[in-house]
């Protein structure tokens, strides 16, 4: 067969020819490939930089929020979104990820609605609220996960008498991405309702480790447990240490009908530093966000300090090299998007040399 053959490019172009050539790609909405810059680089470009949210400032915000914006004024919800300074002032903690602080005060209910982003709720202040999550009571306290999966209707209410701070974790950067949001308003609220101590997810799917209902149906798309009490979190990180985890351990959250992290775009994880603990520096692709549950730590991220108090909030951006350190026994949630990552088969890690601090 007759290899085919183009024309070479002349050494000298004539410029009115190419300007003209240009032109006419620019007016066919076309770009040519030769003229891009950055479009293929060696490593990830961090738009997101590494940045901390201090809890004292985050709090004080969160109750002038309740004191002065009713919750019909706020979309429903009343909450405060974390803006990453590298994020050109769109309202994400990452490039993939949403974070917030929400505030609900004493009487208040957020009506219900759905939507095809998934959140998570991880509870750092106050008690007595229940969210109801597709007819399912669910109660809410200090260091508990409580899952909203995507378009399962939810609520929030709180009947007590203080008001309860929670972190919002959402997929919406990437949701938004893939032009997949849809959103709607819920039937006016009850306030009514009775509360059982137990949810019907925690009755079927939470008795003990390993033992699952006989009639369990194929999981859906997120966790059948809604529900992941600070206790049971607690005792499992205990455990570990004490079957020998080095100053360090961790979990993931997971369905425990499948195995399966708890939404198909986010890993949720608990984390526990022993006093003079330090992690690896490792990097990834994906970016997560980390709440400092309690306890006293280091992050270095890209060789930048910060150091974290209980109720701190952090963001670590994709391929920035990142290690813990501990002077207390500290216990930190993560949320991240490794699932994604994950099933593109884009994930990557590489564990580097201690980093060190820069001056």
């Amino acid at each position: 067969m007759a290899t085919r053959r183009f024309p070479a490019p002349t050494d000298t172009p004539d410029p009115a020819a190419l300007d003209e050539f240009y032109a006419d790609v620019a007016e066919a909405d076309l770009q040519p490939l030769w003229m891009q810059e950055g479009l293929m680089p060696r490593t990830p470009p961090l738009h997101d930089v590494p940045f901390r949210w201090r809890w004292k400032r985050l709090r004080a915000l969160a109750v002038r929020s309740g004191e002065l914006v009713p919750i019909d004024r706020g979309g429903d919800r009343r909450v405060l979104a974390f803006a990453n300074p590298g994020g050109d002032g769109l309202p994400y903690a990452t490039s993939t990820l949403w974070g917030a602080v929400q505030y609900l005060g004493p009487g208040e209910v957020a009506p219900a609605h759905h939507h095809t982003p998934g959140a998570l709720r991880f509870v750092l202040e106050g008690n007595g609220v229940w969210t109801l999550v597709n007819g399912d009571p669910v109660s809410m306290s200090p260091g508990d996960l409580v899952l909203t999966p995507s378009w399962c209707w939810h609520e929030h209410h709180n009947p007590g008498s203080e008001p309860m701070l929670w972190f919002d974790g959402l997929d919406i950067p990437m949701v938004r991405a893939m032009d997949a949001i849809f959103f709607e308003d819920g039937p006016d609220r009850m306030t009514n309702r009775a509360v059982d101590p137990t949810s019907r997810s925690e009755l079927r799917y939470a008795g003990a480790p390993g033992l699952l209902p006989l009639d369990a149906e194929a999981p859906p798309a997120h966790s059948s447990l809604l529900a992941y009490r600070r206790a049971d979190t607690d005792r499992a990180l205990t455990r570990l240490l004490q079957a020998g985890a080095e100053r360090h351990a961790a979990v993931r959250f997971a369905d425990p009908t499948s195995g399966a992290d708890v939404m198909p775009t986010i890993r949720c994880s608990m984390h526990r530093l022993l006093p003079g603990a330090r992690t690896p520096t490792i990097r990834r692709t994906g970016s997560s966000i980390w709440v400092t549950y309690s306890g006293a730590a280091t992050a270095l991220i890209d060789g930048q300090r910060f150091d974290l108090e209980p109720g701190d909030v952090f963001a670590v951006p994709s391929w920035a090299p990142f290690d813990l350190s501990a002077t207390e026994p500290t216990d930190l949630f993560s949320v991240s998007d490794a699932p994604v990552l994950e099933a593109m088969r884009l994930a990557r890690t590489e564990t580097l040399p201690a980093q060190q601090e820069r001056s």
